[in-house]
């Protein structure tokens, strides 16, 4: 049957009930397997997940969930179903089976549903219901071990390590960290977890165990995850709490200093250690040690095992229960969110004319890490640097820094890695590297927009050939056409796009005029924007 047909079972108007009476009053229910434990039954408003098989009396099966592999979901009781299926899974309990017999009245009547039903047909739906939910369900939690000691829980921005086995409310496994061998590690409350887990682990304790029911709303909702939880399924997890900790518990910070001079030499590796603090991606403790120091601050720190590696260790180089001292020395740092920091050391008396995109400006610059390490400037070059601002010739922080400057300014600019070379760096640049720049603008020449070669700064000639025809003979070769914009561009009326030749742009502008390409521009052929301040 057309699935269209089946699965929306929309409601019959009360004139086919009256005018097709059918044998059967109501519908009828053989609820031939009836679960042992029934936590809750389906009510109206309820929303339900159910596989279906539909066939007519003579046993003919006119429509199957099953077939398709997609069991139905549908709201109770709200007119969204037939009247039959609306009254027939009233009542119902998860896992339980029923036949539903429903007489024509309560279902498609004298009308039928196409071709798939013929009118006045009594259908008999066998059913297995999987689900079932309410829009005012809340997460339901059932502790099945409280701990002997406990002497803190789990509260939001704590780190957990649980085991959990994970099924649907049938009872099928979609999921176990038993089986993978390993605990499930997150931060709470941060959005690394569902928010039904999330509100679910709080308040627990080291080996306490929990049965936590989460409604699809605080699951995976309409869209499922993958091919092991499907649309709008309750969730069920048992779950053990191995360990928790949170990175504002205590380390031991025995000295801090910042020497004078620094020996490379006694590192054993040529590159820093990256990291983000307080996602997890390092140890509990060392998040700890990191917050709050300076950019080349260095800290002794002493690490006790749970925030460490704890009870296990790691590999063979460090034993379990091992308490860790760390020599650390922060490089730089910097968060996501950070913006270009700009600071204006020299701006001249007079300032009228600043750099903007599209300008072409000339600068000298010292490039940095925060330590003081040169990594580059424009001292070590025969001339000065000359970019287009806007134009990504430079790095987006860069760009930026380099904005609303004028000639002869100085400014420091503090460029966060995700503005610069990001993560893997780049030419002698180290990956998540922060960038100072020291900056002097020495030329800048105002551009044109981004498509034009050739901008009016006053209202172009009303007569515009007639003034480019400067010896009337009604029509203008390159050399007049040439001779005609350096006019306009020596007595300030227009502007040329800045950094190339200016014969080439007049090239390209008269090749653009010249539609039959006969090597002049006739009246007929030059085209004037409706803007008067944009390019011929």
């Amino acid at each position: 049957m057309e699935a269209r047909f089946v699965l929306l079972f929309l409601c019959l108007t009360e004139v086919y009930v009256r005018c097709n009476p059918s044998p059967l009053e109501d519908v009828v229910i053989d609820r031939y397997f009836i679960p042992r434990l029934c936590a809750r039954e389906v009510q109206t408003g309820d929303y339900v997940r159910y596989h279906y098989n539909g066939t007519f009396t003579d046993g003919k099966k006119f429509d199957s969930s099953h077939d398709r592999g997609t069991p139905f979901i549908g709201q109770v009781g709200l007119g969204r179903l037939i009247a039959g299926m609306d009254r027939g899974v009233q009542g119902m309990c998860v896992n339980e089976r029923r036949k539903v017999t429903v007489p024509p009245h309560l279902a498609y009547g004298s009308l039928g549903a196409g071709s798939v039903v013929p009118p006045d047909t009594v259908l008999v739906f066998d059913l297995v219901l999987l689900d079932l939910w309410n829009p005012e369900d809340k997460v339901q939690m059932f502790t099945l071990a409280k701990a002997q000691n406990c002497s803190r829980a789990v509260k939001t921005t704590d780190f957990v390590r649980y085991h959990y086995n994970g099924t649907l409310l049938d009872g099928s496994l979609f999921d176990s960290s038993y089986r993978k061998n390993q605990t499930y590690d997150a931060y709470v409350g941060q959005g690394e977890l569902i928010k039904g887990l999330e509100e679910g682990v709080l308040g627990m304790c080291v080996g306490e165990k929990r049965t936590v029911i989460i409604p699809p709303f605080l699951a995976y909702g309409e869209k499922g995850y993958g091919t092991e939880i499907p649309p709008q399924a309750t969730l069920v997890f048992d779950v053990l709490l191995v360990d928790l900790f949170n990175t504002k518990d205590d380390i031991t910070v025995d000295s801090q200093e910042v020497p004078e001079s620094c020996d490379a030499s006694r590192y054993k590796r040529n590159s820093t250690y990256n990291t983000y603090i307080g996602m997890g991606y390092v140890i509990p403790g060392m998040d700890k040690a990191l917050q709050g120091v300076c950019i080349g601050e260095r800290r002794r720190i002493t690490m006790p095992p749970h925030l460490a590696y704890g009870e296990s260790g790691t590999g063979d180089v460090i034993p379990g229960s091992a308490v860790l001292i760390f020599h650390i020395h922060v490089v730089d740092f910097h968060n996501p969110m950070d913006k270009v920091d700009i600071k204006v050391i020299h701006k001249p008396a007079e300032c009228n004319v600043t750099a903007a995109v599209n300008d072409l400006i000339t600068y000298r610059y010292n490039c940095s890490l925060l330590d003081g390490t040169l990594l580059y400037s424009s001292d070590h070059q025969d001339k000065p640097q000359e970019t287009v601002l806007g134009a990504k010739r430079v790095i987006e922080g860069l760009d930026t820094g380099l904005q609303g400057m004028c000639a002869g300014e100085k400014r420091v600019v503090i460029v966060p890695p995700h503005l610069a070379h990001g993560e893997n760096g780049g030419s002698g640049v180290p990956g998540s590297a922060v960038l100072l720049f020291e900056l002097e603008l020495v030329d800048l020449q105002k551009g044109v927009p981004e498509g034009y070669n050739f901008i009016w700064l006053q209202d172009s000639p009303e007569q515009i050939f007639q003034a480019m025809d400067m010896n009337s003979d009604e029509e203008v070769p390159l050399e007049e056409f040439s001779a005609f914009i350096k006019i306009q561009v020596a007595e300030g009326k227009g502007r040329l796009r800045p950094g190339q030749d200016p014969d080439v742009i007049i090239n390209d502008m008269f090749t653009n005029q010249d539609q039959n390409s006969d090597g002049r521009i006739q009246a007929a052929e030059l085209t004037v924007k409706v803007d008067a301040h944009d390019e011929l």
